[in-house]
């Protein structure tokens, strides 16, 4: 593949916050790591990579809003690019932050407006809002990219598994959390590929590949609940082995749209 621009957007999921080394000069609230997917693949395709990806964000940080003073993520693209990857949506619907209020003690639930915080986000018709509403604003992000990056392979990459599958105990949480978090990202998943599938773009999908890799498995690909610690990756995000196994399957998805061209 000849390329000379990739131009990285998403959340935490694709930034890699706890994974070493931080990228030098970012913003230590992106948690942008310089051994995430994009990193890696950029070393493995020989291109010159810009990073924009930022934990916490959403797809309106992706299309219009600022973050923390950083602009709008579609704003790093000039048309220059031949590779964008996005990952993206999860923060929309609560996802990971569900999962970790399902995780935090039934007592959590009283505390003064954290208390209502975490019964909205563990509650399935809140969530199921959310769903309806992202499906929209993921076709928003694939046209953006389409028309910033005509001539740019564009990819959506979606997330890890990090959920076991039905009957698998995922300890501190309750198996009807667990069930909650599976249908938020199965949803996730259909969504951003109908999304790609509307826009002219492609899919990496990483959640199907990593199903025998969810956070409580023998050979995890992402990380269970915790606390955080300082230069470990962040708890139900990506591993370091996660990320190799994304970024390997962007340069596969990559090389073979460049060879189909």
């Amino acid at each position: 593949m000849i390329a000379t621009r990739y131009v990285a957007l998403g959340s935490s999921m694709a930034a890699g916050p706890g994974i070493p080394p931080r990228v030098p000069g970012s913003p230590r609230a992106a948690g942008r790591s310089a051994r995430n997917y994009a990193h890696l693949v950029a070393e493995s395709l020989g291109v010159g990579l810009l990073d924009v990806t930022y934990s916490g964000a959403t797809t309106a940080h992706v299309l219009h809003e600022s973050q923390r003073g950083a602009p709008p993520q579609v704003d790093a693209l000039d048309g220059t690019e031949v590779l964008v990857t996005v990952t993206i949506g999860g923060n929309d619907v609560g996802y990971v932050p569900m999962v970790f209020a399902a995780g935090l003690p039934r007592t959590a639930k009283s505390v003064p407006f954290l208390g209502g915080k975490l019964r909205d986000l563990l509650d399935p018709a809140a969530r199921e809002r959310a769903l309806v509403q992202v499906g929209e604003s993921l076709v928003e992000v694939g046209q953006a990219l389409r028309r910033r990056a005509p001539r740019a392979t564009l990819l959506f990459v979606d997330y890890l598994t990090l959920l076991p599958p039905d009957g698998t105990p995922a300890p501190p949480l309750r198996d009807t959390d667990v069930a909650l978090g599976r249908h938020i990202a199965e949803v996730l998943e259909r969504l951003m590929a109908e999304a790609a599938a509307a826009t002219g773009c492609g899919v990496v999908r990483a959640a199907e590949a990593s199903r025998d890799h969810h956070a409580w498995s023998t050979r995890p690909w992402t990380t269970r609940f915790g606390w955080p610690v300082p230069r470990r990756p962040a708890p139900l995000h990506p591993n370091a082995q996660g990320m190799r196994a994304v970024a390997a399957m962007v340069v596969e998805t990559a090389r073979k749209s460049s060879r189909d061209a």
